[in-house]
């Protein structure tokens, strides 16, 4: 053998070592290898070479690991299995397909989350990146693909879809419903009301004030009062049991399907709005199959919540739905 070498080993010499040492035959291990017995064998020769010892007994009909081989085989494994550990990483990384949405926060943690979970397991390649906000992002924003709005028809940027109309309904938790019962409008008087703060246009109907103006005995005062920001909130607080609230039921059919929440005015207590809510596209994104693929997905699930709570089209006129 030659005097030691200080240079550090080559990995692909490694690769045909463990091969060897695994399988303890320099044909399994070529053809594991997809290389020839001879071309192993050099590889073999060479690392003996740099580090200065011998890695294998050769026999006529069988091949044994040296005290060396032992001792190199010891470091080899763990180095081979971490850095295959990296590789796999890095190219499954590559192999990724980010699509960005941006949406208000009420939708997000109240429709798109929830339903979420269903679109990972069937495209788990794809990765959503979620910028839940409710500042609207300009249209020519290069970090996002698409935008869920809630706006009115005459709003709605060209190119986009329709995803669902808005219904209201007031509902409440069947515990608050035990303790305090709902059967008529009139008994809003005993309730305290779940309001959506909100100055924006759609607030005129999306207000308590609103819907009793159609619903209620001219004049009727609910027991009190309870002013909340944002749409989720006004959801957790009925779901909570501290008010009654006007809720959106696009936002509310899950809970309302498992009996979370109940409507204890049925059907004569939905109203509907002139505001919807839509698939806006971004004017220079890029298009690509995860992409279109997330759109479908959209679609499909607005369509099925569209059939659960039978909403109106987000350009039918405001009317009381008696």
């Amino acid at each position: 053998m030659n005097a030691p070498r200080q240079r550090p080993l080559a990995v692909g010499t490694l690769r045909a070592f463990e091969a060897v040492a695994r399988r303890l035959s320099f044909r399994a291990a070529a053809e594991e290898l997809h290389l020839t017995q001879p071309a192993v064998s050099r590889q073999i020769r060479a690392l003996e070479d740099e580090i200065g010892a011998p890695l294998f007994l050769r026999g006529t009909r069988h091949v044994e690991l040296t005290g060396a081989g032992t001792v190199l085989l010891r470091s080899v494994l763990p180095l081979l299995t971490q850095l295959d550990a990296a590789v796999r990483q890095i190219r499954s990384t590559q192999r990724r397909q980010p699509v960005a949405v941006t949406t208000f926060a009420s939708f997000a943690s109240l429709w798109l989350l929830p339903r979420l979970p269903d679109f990972q397991a069937a495209q788990p390649a794809i990765d959503i990146r979620i910028s839940a906000t409710d500042a609207l992002a300009e249209l020519d924003d290069p970090e996002l693909d698409l935008a869920l709005r809630y706006c009115h028809p005459d709003d709605v940027p060209a190119g986009s879809s329709e995803l669902f109309g808005e219904m209201l309904t007031p509902v409440a938790s069947p515990a608050l419903l035990a303790r305090q019962p709902l059967a008529r409008p009139a008994d809003l008087a005993r309730h305290t009301l779940l309001e959506e703060d909100d100055a924006r246009p759609s607030a005129a109907y999306l207000s308590w004030r609103h819907w009793l103006r159609l619903q209620a005995p001219t004049g009727l005062e609910p027991r009190g009062w309870i002013y909340l920001n944002y749409t989720y909130q006004q959801v957790q607080a009925a779901l909570a049991g501290q008010g009654v609230a006007l809720a959106r039921m696009a936002l509310v059919q899950e809970s309302l399907a498992r009996g979370d929440l109940v409507e204890p005015f049925g059907g004569g207590g939905r109203i509907v709005s002139p505001f919807g809510y839509w698939l806006v596209r971004w004017p220079g994104r890029r298009e690509r199959p995860a992409l279109a693929a997330f759109e479908a997905w959209l679609l499909a699930q607005a369509a099925a919540t569209r059939a659960a709570v039978a909403l109106a089209s987000p350009a039918a006129p405001a009317a009381s739905a008696a």
